[in-house]
């Protein structure tokens, strides 16, 4: 496999395992935003973003890289593409939790990572080692079990690991910043975002933002919570091997899959918790053969490179 340097993937690790640990506890925040319809949270998810982007970039002096990828032709067409795809995974994932699907939504990011090697491996032509094929192959039998006993949910399950794991392609190809890129996402997304709050304001419900002011800052704290981790993400998908950055993620499902048995209370059936035990003897298998190519690699006066966010 065409790995990065070790000392680069061991600087972009923190950002993924940022941006993994807060997509894990983010049912936790759902639970408190219930009441908000799915479509109306998403909104305001964006109008709460914009902001926190344009001033973190203004204080890292990004706003000249912001206004001249919006003026690249090629770069906007390519955040246009992977502002709806995130959209969609958004909606989509709000939604199950929202629903109850916990599992479902859980698996569709244990799908993801095999989408991703997918990719890696026939858009960017990584190339997998033989232990790697095997944690696939692994993780691909234990996934199998679990879609045969969950066809009602399988669309939840797709729709997140591919809208997520293009999403993640589409950045990885732009030429732009981690932060520029999401701030350029957050405007092109601004307009409709700002639609549809207004239209849920004049529905007979009304709008749920500027009443209970609990859950005002509640929803605005769905802008950093929506900010940080893709940031984070977008800097670890930009540097790392796709495929490795892949195998990462499949931290924070196994955190939403504790919170489904804990905090959602959800019947595990024998099939999910047999593909789950498969999904962890193929991460062990990857990590394994990570670490051990990393060290292999590893030059022996290799200086510690300290991590930094684009």
């Amino acid at each position: 496999m065409n790995e990065p340097k070790p000392s680069l993937l061991h600087s972009c690790l923190p950002a993924a395992l940022t941006a993994y640990l807060i997509w894990g506890f983010l049912p936790l925040y759902l639970i408190l935003v219930r009441v908000v319809p799915p479509v109306e949270f998403v909104a305001w998810r964006i109008v709460w973003t914009l902001p926190l982007c344009l001033l973190i970039a203004g204080f890292r002096k990004q706003l000249p890289e912001v206004l001249a990828a919006l003026r690249n032709p090629h770069v906007l067409m390519l955040l246009v593409a992977s502002s709806v795809l995130i959209v969609i995974n958004w909606l989509t994932y709000i939604w199950a939790i929202q629903e109850g699907h916990v599992y479902a939504a859980s698996l569709g990011y244990y799908i993801n990572p095999l989408v991703n090697v997918l990719l890696g491996t026939v858009v960017l032509g990584e190339k997998l080692s033989r232990r790697q094929w095997i944690a696939v192959a692994i993780a691909a039998a234990g996934i199998a079990i679990l879609l045969g006993g969950a066809l009602t949910t399988l669309w939840i399950s797709l729709t997140l690991a591919f809208s997520f794991g293009t999403y993640g392609l589409v950045r990885k190809q732009v030429p732009v910043g981690a932060l520029p890129g999401l701030t350029i996402e957050s405007t092109i997304l601004l307009m409709p975002a700002l639609v549809t709050t207004w239209w849920f304001a004049q529905t007979p419900h009304g709008s749920s933002f500027g009443h209970d002011p609990q859950l005002s800052l509640l929803i605005m704290l769905g802008g950093v919570l929506t900010a940080t981790p893709l940031w984070m993400f977008a800097t670890a998908a930009r540097k790392m091997s796709y495929s490795a950055l892949g195998f990462t993620q499949f931290l924070a499902p196994s955190i939403v899959f504790v919170l489904g048995l804990t905090v959602f209370d959800k019947p595990l059936h024998p099939a999910q918790l047999a593909c789950f035990v498969f999904i962890w003897a193929a991460i062990a298998v990857f990590v394994w053969d990570l670490l051990a190519r990393s060290h292999k690699a590893r030059p022996a006066s290799a200086s510690p490179v300290s991590s930094s966010f684009e």
